[in-house]
């Protein structure tokens, strides 16, 4: 599972081919949860709302490059970091 980004202990990943819509995973300490990326919402899992309120910040910044990096994940199996939360 391709780490696309990871910040202030927050892990941001995609897997190859997975199903739609999409979305990302999040990993937080014991946390794990599933984002949307359009709509961006939390689909799945939990998060402590700070954290839930750092990704979902990150992900409106980077919403472009979340939805090319699911494109291509499953077109090519290729993706591109993503610049942390600073």
């Amino acid at each position: 599972m391709p780490e696309i980004s990871r910040f202030l202990g927050i892990v941001i990943t995609m897997y190859f081919n997975d199903h739609n819509p999409p979305h990302f995973h999040v990993r937080y300490e014991d946390f794990r949860a599933i984002v949307g990326i359009d709509p961006l919402e939390l689909r799945e899992g939990e998060l402590p709302p700070r954290v839930l309120g750092l990704v979902l910040e990150w992900a409106e910044m980077h919403q472009p490059e979340l939805a090319e990096n699911w494109t291509a994940l499953a077109a090519t199996g290729t993706f591109r970091k993503i610049a942390p939360l600073v």
